[in-house]
């Protein structure tokens, strides 16, 4: 993608609308539901009305190098941002879609300034001492869910690379926790570490 390019026009005009009722708003989302390893992380990101952070789009539509090099562009060009987890323990006392809003909610938390309004992709809602909205798809629609998913996503993956270092034996550098044939290998042969979510291989155990 160009250096000359805008944010999506479609992102832009989402929030503008959003911003007619909700003058402060943050855009809120999660990454890490899926893996058999790892925390859940959670992002909650206010922009400036007329930020401009080129390349900005759905983390799931963009390179990780590209994620990278946009973290300190959306810091910039935020009014308050946050980055929260819910650990492996909490994941497995409280089941993952509950582990994923307490990670969403201790973002928005974390705020330095108080949204009026949290903007919260999917279906489901954290519980929030705000008022919530949620959008299917969201990251793939407003700016500030956009960007909140490239802070959540690239929090989760340098959390995945520490955790390579500490356990090289199962590849978390590059499969960053999900269940690929090299990690399914992996943990036949090494067991389960601290950072793999017991309740998530119950069905790999049971067929062996």
């Amino acid at each position: 993608m160009a250096k000359t390019a805008k944010i999506p026009t479609e992102l832009i005009e989402f929030d503008a609308q959003v911003r007619m009722y909700a003058p402060i708003f943050c855009g809120v989302d999660e990454a890490g539901r899926g893996p058999l390893a790892g925390d859940v992380y959670a992002a909650a990101v206010i922009l400036k009305p007329d930020a401009q952070i080129a390349g900005l789009n759905d983390s799931k539509k963009i390179t990780e190098r590209k994620r990278e090099a946009l973290i300190p562009l959306i810091k910039e060009q935020a009014i308050a941002w946050a980055i929260a987890c819910a650990t492996v323990a909490e994941i497995e006392q409280l089941n993952i879609l509950q582990a994923a809003m307490l990670a969403m909610q201790r973002a928005v938390e974390q705020l330095s300034v108080q949204p009026s309004l949290a903007l919260v992709d999917g279906n489901r809602a954290p519980s929030l001492a705000v008022a919530v909205q949620t959008l299917v798809g969201g990251d793939a629609k407003s700016a500030s869910i956009a960007a909140a998913s490239i802070l959540a996503k690239t929090a989760r993956d340098a959390s995945l690379r520490a955790l390579d270092e500490q356990y090289p034996m199962y590849g978390f550098a590059k499969h960053k926790g999900y269940g690929t044939k090299a990690h399914y290998q992996a943990i036949a042969e090494y067991g389960l570490c601290p950072a793999h979510r017991p309740s998530f291989l119950k069905k790999f155990y049971g067929e062996k």
